[in-house]
């Protein structure tokens, strides 16, 4: 009987229960025996290890986060950390582990494959949407909904006092959630990796100033979102820029961690559910390090490598669009 281990690590994104929930049932389908470790690769160096049979998955579908808990690991970054994962792996005779998470937990599957040569397999498990081999990434649905949501109801105070209002999305170091959600709002600004270097803050200042006096006498309400980690200083930052050289009395809010955590929107859920299913029939079919991800609805298969060393480019219909918006309001 083949023994397959599975772990969440890193950020939390919603439906990593869903992916948890396929697994174990289809290795139970399949008899296999399905062990997990708690809070991600901390977990599989200190062997805090759980039978996956004897959690209550089903009622964990619907809720964010994750049952097998989640966490950052530094000991990974170094060989005596992966090395004890490695050991720990071969004391409980595991035959193939996979590992839900972003790009940073997979580069640890990665540095586990090369002292480890059983299965590794990757499931794309994070918000931000930046891993190449996958259309969307388990959770990014949820997090550009949640976002979705919150800004619509800072819209309307926004209008009701005609104000400017500043909201910083996550993301890491991609737009994806900044223009996804920036393009569902109606935002007025998106300023993101792909529109924005930090050389040319007075020059953005300057345009979303000009932006903010035409559109005035449109409505009186004018919506910027931020990517996180972008611009110098922050969104407080660029606050009190506009309010000194536009003379406005702009407002500012951080979405932050709420964007991580919530109930899973179906989409998430049902390709939680597919990528977690395929993952168990990649290893039935002796497939090794890899991601399985779904492009243009069909589940695909690519090498941890290519992965991890090609970024993923945001769509750039979506910056032209938002360009086209732009300029609108410059003319």
């Amino acid at each position: 009987m083949k023994k397959i281990a599975v772990l969440t690590s890193g950020g939390d994104s919603p439906a990593m229960n869903a992916a948890l929930r396929a697994i174990t049932l289809s290795c139970g389908y399949h008899q296999l025996q399905c062990v997990g470790f708690y809070h991600g690769y901390n977990g599989l160096i200190d062997d805090q290890h759980v039978d996956m049979q004897n959690l209550n998955i089903n009622s964990a579908l619907q809720h964010g986060g994750t049952i097998l808990k989640s966490a950052r690991c530094h000991s990974m970054l170094s060989n005596e950390g992966v090395m004890q994962a490695c050991n720990t792996l071969r004391k409980h005779d595991i035959d193939a582990l996979i590992v839900i998470g972003g790009d940073g937990s997979l580069k640890g599957l990665q540095a586990i494959k090369q002292h480890w040569k059983r299965q590794v397999i990757g499931l794309p498990g994070t918000i931000d949407n930046d891993l190449n081999g996958t259309d969307n990434t388990i959770g990014f649905s949820t997090a550009v909904t949640t976002a979705t949501h919150a800004i619509d109801k800072i819209r309307d105070t926004a209008n009701a006092f005609e104000r400017v209002f500043i909201v910083e999305v996550m993301g890491r170091h991609s737009g994806h959630i900044a223009f996804n959600v920036g393009i569902a709002t109606g935002a007025e600004a998106i300023i993101s990796f792909e529109n924005f270097s930090k050389d040319q803050a007075n020059i953005k200042v300057n345009e979303i100033l000009k932006a903010i006096e035409k559109q005035a006498s449109t409505h009186g309400s004018f919506l910027i979102i931020l990517a996180e980690n972008l611009w110098p200083g922050g969104a407080q930052a660029l606050k009190e820029s506009l309010n000194k050289q536009g003379q406005l009395n702009s407002a500012m809010c951080i979405l932050g961690h709420i964007q991580r955590g919530g109930s899973p929107t179906p989409e998430d859920r049902n390709l939680a559910t597919e990528l977690g299913l395929a993952s168990v029939d990649a290893i039935l079919n002796s497939k090794d390090n890899i991601m399985i991800g779904k492009c243009s609805g069909t589940v695909v298969e690519t090498t941890l490598n290519d992965v991890i060393n090609t970024p993923k480019q945001l769509n750039t219909g979506w910056v032209n669009a938002h360009q086209e918006q732009l300029t609108y309001y410059l003319k």
